[in-house]
C-alpha cells in the first residue's frame, strides 16, 4: 500500500472483513464553476438560495477515497477493470470530515460507502473488477425511476440523442473550461488520497502515470456544454447517481481518447427533472471506459416552475 498510496487503509473491526480509510476533508475545486453564464450548486451563494448549507463537494471527488481500499482488495486489477456504481445520498461540504468504507462481497465485488462523522451517508453502492457481477446501483435506481412525461427544463430532449465522436485529452496542465476550472496538476495537489502512480513521470506497472478514477468523470463531463441535449436555462443541476466503469485500463494522461455521449433516459422526482447520460471513451476503436451519470436539475432553480 505505502508504495502506491500515501495513507494506509485499516481493516474495520467487524465480521465483514471490511476496510475503512482515514477521515478526509475534501477541497471544493468547483467553487468557481459556471455554466450558461450562471453559477452552480458548488457555489456557496447559489447553493444556499436552494436550501443547501453551502457549495457542495462534487460526488466523484469521494471516489478517490475509495481507491486505496479497492486497490488493497484487488491490486492492479482495480486500475485495469474496476467499476464504482454509486447513489449520492446527501451533500458534503468543504471542511466536513468524511470516511470511505468497502466490504468484500466475494472475490470480485464489494459494498462501498462514504459517510460523515455523524453517520450520514454521502454515497453508497458497489464496486467490482473484471467479470464481477455486483448489481449496478445506478442501473437499479434507473429501473425504479419515474419516466419524465411533461418536461419543462428538459423540454425537447429525447432518449437516443447522442453527440458526434470527438477527441479528448487530459494533460497535466490542460484547463477544462468553465465546468472544471482547474488542471490535473492542481487536482493532484489537493486530492484526498495522493498516489505515486498519479504523478508526472511516475514509474508504474504500465510504464507511466495513470489518471485517478475521479478524473475520468472530468474527462467525460468537461465538454458537456457542447452536447446537443436541450436544457432550458437558468437551471441548476447536480449529480444524483454515477457509475464509472474501466474496461481496458488504466487511462493515461496525455493520451488521446474518442468520446461519445448518449442520452439514455429521462426521469423525474418531485424536486427534479433528470437526464441520464452514458459516455464512452475509446482508444483505437476499443472502448476503454464508460460512465453513466444521472444529472438532476432542480425544479426550484428554474423560472419554469416558479408559478407551480
Amino acid at each position: 500500500m505505502s508504495d502506491v498510496f500515501s495513507a494506509d487503509v485499516v481493516a474495520a473491526r467487524d465480521a465483514s472483513r471490511g476496510l475503512s480509510g482515514p477521515w478526509r476533508r475534501p477541497t471544493n475545486l468547483l467553487i468557481e464553476q459556471t455554466y450558461n453564464s450562471g453559477a452552480s450548486i458548488h457555489d456557496d451563494a447559489t447553493a444556499q438560495k436552494l436550501g443547501f448549507r453551502g457549495g457542495t463537494i462534487e460526488g466523484p471527488t469521494h471516489f478517490s477515497q475509495l481507491a486505496p481500499l479497492l486497490y488493497q482488495l484487488w491490486g492492479t486489477a482495480w486500475f485495469e477493470t474496476g467499476t464504482i456504481s454509486a447513489n449520492y445520498r446527501s451533500p458534503s461540504y468543504e471542511g466536513e470530515a468524511v470516511r470511505a468504507f468497502a466490504a468484500p462481497m466475494g472475490n470480485e465485488s464489494a459494498d462501498v460507502a462514504v459517510k460523515k462523522e455523524d453517520g450520514t451517508v454521502v454515497l453508497e453502492g458497489g464496486a467490482s473488477i473484471g467479470s464481477g457481477t455486483y448489481p449496478s446501483a445506478v442501473y437499479s435506481k434507473l429501473k425504479r425511476s419515474v419516466p419524465l412525461v411533461s418536461a419543462r427544463i428538459l423540454a425537447g430532449a429525447q432518449v437516443g440523442m447522442r453527440t458526434s465522436l470527438r477527441s479528448v485529452t487530459m494533460g497535466f496542465d490542460d484547463h477544462f473550461g468553465a465546468l472544471y476550472p482547474f488542471t490535473l496538476r492542481q487536482k493532484l495537489r489537493v486530492i484526498t488520497e495522493p498516489s505515486s502512480w498519479y504523478e508526472e513521470g511516475a514509474r508504474t506497472p504500465w510504464g507511466r502515470p495513470v489518471v485517478p478514477v475521479e478524473m475520468i468523470s472530468v474527462l467525460c463531463q468537461h465538454v458537456a456544454l457542447e452536447d446537443p441535449f436541450p436544457v432550458s436555462q437558468p437551471a441548476i443541476g447536480l449529480f444524483a447517481d454515477q457509475e464509472i466503469k474501466i474496461l481496458a485500463g488504466p487511462l493515461f494522461p496525455n493520451d488521446e481518447y474518442g468520446l461519445e455521449r448518449e442520452l439514455i433516459a429521462l426521469t423525474e422526482t418531485p424536486r427534479t427533472e433528470c437526464m441520464w447520460i452514458r459516455s464512452r471513451l475509446t482508444r483505437e476503436g476499443v472502448v476503454v471506459a464508460e460512465t453513466t451519470l444521472n444529472q438532476a436539475f432542480l425544479k426550484a432553480s428554474s423560472p419554469l416552475y416558479q408559478d407551480s
